[in-house]
């Protein structure tokens, strides 16, 4: 018999700013209906737990992303991560003894594929507003500082670094998350 395994799905770019709005009742029905089960969202922008035999996480990202496009008609690119990776992430605590306050972001960018080094790592842009302070398993860590730039500019070098196939969770989101999956076991 095949246990299920638990993963973390993350949609990138619905809910926001009022476009591609994705219900999140709507979201857990389409996803049942796929056969997955102990669907559990988180938030509104696309945070997903669910349970699914296990499977080749390429092929998972690429049907709920194709089933998704079909049901709500508009592209909506899937990264997934194990429970696993998500303790993993968390349990390095990337941000340690770094006090977030109203200006300081914290965020981990997930790549849908981790395409190796491709910059040194810390690295600042000029204004030091952006920084990336690590790199773990798939994942870009990364500081905003808000006070010195008017724009999140940091994002969008990340994706000129890396690419599209990438989505940005605020560290808040990624300590939710894990916590919810202690209490789901």
């Amino acid at each position: 018999m095949i246990m299920d395994k638990t993963y973390i799905a993350f949609l990138r770019g619905i809910n926001v700013g009022g476009h591609h709005k994705v219900p999140m009742a709507d979201l857990c029905t389409h996803l049942e209906s796929l056969g997955f089960t102990n669907i559990v969202t988180l938030l509104n922008s696309g945070n997903i737990i669910f349970n699914a035999a296990e499977t080749e996480i390429t092929k998972l990202e690429d049907s709920i992303s194709e089933s998704l496009e079909e049901r709500f008609g508009f592209p909506i690119p899937v990264i997934i991560r194990t429970q696993e990776d998500i303790q993993e992430l968390y349990n390095r605590d990337p941000f340690h003894g770094i006090a977030p306050n109203q200006d300081l972001r914290l965020f981990v960018s997930f790549l849908k594929q981790d395409t190796g080094d491709k910059i040194k790592i810390p690295m600042e842009n000029e204004d030091k507003s952006f920084q990336i302070i690590d790199k773990c398993g798939g994942a870009i860590i990364s500081i905003l500082d808000i006070s010195k730039t008017s724009s999140p500019i940091g994002m969008k070098e990340l994706e000129k670094i890396y690419g599209s196939g990438i989505t940005t969770r605020n560290w808040n989101t990624i300590v939710r998350l894990e916590s919810k999956l202690r209490v789901l076991g």
